[in-house]
């Protein structure tokens, strides 16, 4: 185990709208705001799209397992920002449901936006705290120094 500790900077309210693409304009703030660290709380809906719901098989480097939802889809979502090659990347862990079907896994693709999603963002102030691809892995993974 490895840790480091921060101290919560500003906090960014978005609004994103119809057919934006949420990855993106996370990236586009996080860029405009200079937060190299970050938690994002995200709640509304997504068209439909695909997010990794885990390994195929429990190897390392793991094989995604790639599930489709149907959209439009309800979305409550949790994930961090860490800079990696100077780039904010976002790692997004989300509940994506549409009536008795859910979802929960990494969004990584283009994801359009439907009528509304609210963003939340904590900056975190520690510039020891960055993302590195990993080439056991083949991921990028959080790294302290």
């Amino acid at each position: 185990m490895k840790y480091t500790s921060a101290t919560i900077g500003k906090t960014i309210i978005a609004k994103i709208e119809n057919n934006d693409d949420l990855l993106a304009c996370l990236v586009k703030i996080s860029k405009k705001e200079k937060i190299k660290s970050g938690i994002v709380f995200v709640i509304g809906a997504v068209h439909k799209n695909k997010a990794v719901c885990g390994p195929k098989k429990s190897v390392i480097p793991p094989e995604p397992f790639w599930q489709n939802f149907d959209g439009p889809s309800e979305i409550i979502a949790i994930g961090t920002i860490f800079f990696q090659s100077n780039q904010p990347k976002i790692h997004l862990h989300s509940g994506i449901g549409r009536g008795n079907s859910a979802i929960i896994g990494c969004l990584r693709n283009k994801t359009k936006v439907f009528l509304i999603a609210e963003a939340i963002i904590l900056e975190m102030k520690n510039e020891k705290a960055v993302r590195r691809f990993d080439k056991k892995s083949k991921l990028s993974l959080l790294h302290l120094s």
